[in-house]
């Protein structure tokens, strides 16, 4: 059986910056990952290590001053060198849907929530009537957990949870092959995570072709609903594994993976000593060198992605019991 392409194909993606007096700052450099139909791969890192720069050029949302090499294909089309017109009128919204950071800068201030779902359905399904456009809208929220007695609201009428969740409903109308999640799970408690990461996994159809690009700093929820996980420290991408790899056995093989799994609440808490560096100031070599009790000399050097890890001094492999504990 001939396995189905990806729906997202990712080669060699880097974003440098052009800073004032011609200087370069490299915020994602030789990303490599597919996003496969029927899959949920989950981009983690903390903040600042360039996960959102990588989903803004995915879009082509990034600003004037960003340059962008490598592969995005996203079917035929390749992301990165398409024409905003082509952006705009055939990708975001209809191939693409975003659940975006800051909902707040994507919702319209002056309509209400109501308003703007209604139009993004007329728009993406052709539903027409205002009974059914009603109703249409009210499903919508009721898929993001949106509260319906709220849609008559306006953006600055809601709370940052109930803005990420309109924001949410609107990604969710077109049925987009990929869903882009960009940490959704942002000004929510923990069983509004639960219910709006569930209701994105519903999203992801293998036979649909639809997938999931969840990027996100909350490792429980990646826990929840990631197939795989892509791991990112200062630009690159250090570790890419099953989802029941990286937080079972043998767990993540990079020590700043391990690092992050280890700092979850209920692990004995072992903190990553140091501080991320700046992308505009990265050591020689590997990134996490600095930081990292296993560097040896063989670390100035950067280490390749082989055997879903980049890393010259991969951690010990745990065994089921040591994973549980």
């Amino acid at each position: 059986m001939t396995a189905s392409p990806p729906v997202l194909s990712v080669r060699g993606l880097t974003v440098r910056f052009l800073m004032p007096g011609g200087r370069r700052v490299a915020a994602v450099t030789d990303a490599h990952f597919d996003v496969a139909p029927g899959e949920c791969l989950a981009l983690v890192g903390e903040s600042g290590c360039g996960k959102s720069v990588l989903a803004s050029a995915l879009l082509g949302l990034l600003p004037a001053n960003a340059r962008t090499a490598g592969h995005a294909h996203l079917g035929d089309l390749d992301l990165l060198t398409a024409g905003e017109r082509t952006l705009a009128g055939r990708v975001r919204g209809r191939r693409i849907g975003l659940v975006p950071q800051s909902p707040a800068a994507h919702l319209t201030p002056v309509r209400t929530i109501r308003a703007q779902v209604e139009e993004t359905i007329a728009e993406l399904t052709g539903v027409r009537g205002r009974a059914a456009l009603r109703e249409a809208a009210e499903l919508a929220a009721a898929r993001a957990a949106f509260p319906a007695d709220h849609l008559d609201r306006y953006p600055h009428e809601l709370s940052g949870g109930l803005a990420q969740r309109a924001a949410t409903a609107l990604a969710l109308i077109g049925d987009a092959p990929l869903l882009l999640a960009d940490e959704p799970t942002t000004g929510l408690d923990r069983d509004l995570v639960e219910r709006t990461v569930d209701e994105l996994r519903r999203h992801v159809d293998a036979e649909q072709g639809r997938a999931l690009l969840m990027i996100t700093h909350d490792l429980a929820a990646a826990a929840r609903i990631a197939d795989r996980v892509a791991v990112m420290y200062a630009g690159r991408i250090v570790e890419l594994t099953p989802a029941d790899t990286f937080f079972g056995a043998p767990g993540p093989r990079h020590p700043y993976s391990r690092g992050l799994l280890d700092a979850l609440p209920d692990r004995a808490f072992t903190p990553i000593p140091g501080l991320p560096p700046e992308l505009g100031s990265l050591p020689d070599g590997c990134a996490f060198a600095p930081r990292c009790d296993r560097a040896t000399p063989a670390c100035a050097t950067v280490p390749a992605l082989t055997d879903a890890v980049a890393c010259h001094h991969p951690v010990p492999a745990r065994t089921p019991e040591e994973a549980r504990a």
